[in-house]
């Protein structure tokens, strides 16, 4: 991997306690759609030593945009307390891009992309630069949050859909009795029976889920009763998010 010295450009809320950065794309650095970098905070950003000052994000942007973006969620830890206070204009390192994570080539085969919450990110961007080469796939997002409140990135998926006729976003709330907004999509849990329903008669689709541990672990086990072949499923694990 190489280093990389950038400036954080600007932050934003993207759901409630889940915040987007934007940091400058350094000159000539590539990578490809689902991979990720470590963001590497100066010690005088309130680090007590060398221990954390890293830390590995999905890329969130698609390679073709101008800027690098990540995406968390903000949990109390030093590294994220560090990360959200530091100044915009300040300089940063990144080390990558890393990360075998991207959409398989043959377009034939339809890819169905499984994201829990923050999980989501690796899939913005290949959903971004799927739309812009108009790549003739079929791609299915199930997106599963406890709210809509939770939900990053949501508004510009169902873009993305009306954009990109050969995408279909599936998003499911597990809480909308904890919810103040109004939701009249799917409710519940990404089952089994969910799963069979959404992929329909579509041949031979590849799987790719995203999120904690514990649900990549849970989605494993559905799509296995489902009747899906392990050889079919690609996962990747977020690790304290």
């Amino acid at each position: 991997m190489t280093i990389h010295t950038t400036t954080l450009d600007a932050r934003e809320e993207i759901a409630e306690g889940r915040m987007a950065f934007h940091l400058r794309k350094p000159e000539g650095f590539e990578f490809k759609p689902g991979q990720a970098i470590d963001v590497v905070l100066p010690l005088k950003a309130g680090m007590p030593d060398d221990q954390g000052v890293r830390h590995a994000f999905s890329i969130v942007s698609a390679p073709f945009q101008d800027d690098l973006v990540v995406a968390t969620r903000m949990r109390d830890s030093v590294y994220k307390r560090a990360l959200k206070a530091m100044a915009v204009g300040s300089q940063l390192m990144i080390d990558g891009p890393f990360g075998s994570l991207g959409l398989h080539n043959d377009h034939t085969r339809a890819g169905i992309l499984i994201a829990g919450g923050i999980g989501i990110t690796p899939f913005m961007s290949m959903l971004r630069q799927a739309a812009r080469d108009q790549r003739k796939q079929r791609l299915i997002l199930l997106y599963s949050n406890r709210r809509p409140e939770d939900a990053a990135f949501l508004a510009e998926l169902q873009q993305l859909e009306e954009k990109n006729p050969n995408f279909r976003l599936v998003a499911t709330m597990t809480e909308m009795h904890a919810s103040s907004r109004p939701w009249a999509g799917q409710t519940g849990l990404v089952t089994a029976e969910l799963v069979a329903r959404v992929v329909g008669d579509l041949a031979a689709p590849i799987f790719y889920v995203v999120g904690p541990p514990g649900m990549v672990e849970a989605m494993r086990q559905t799509l296995n009763r489902a009747g899906i072949d392990d050889d079919d499923i690609r996962s990747e694990e977020f690790y304290g998010y």
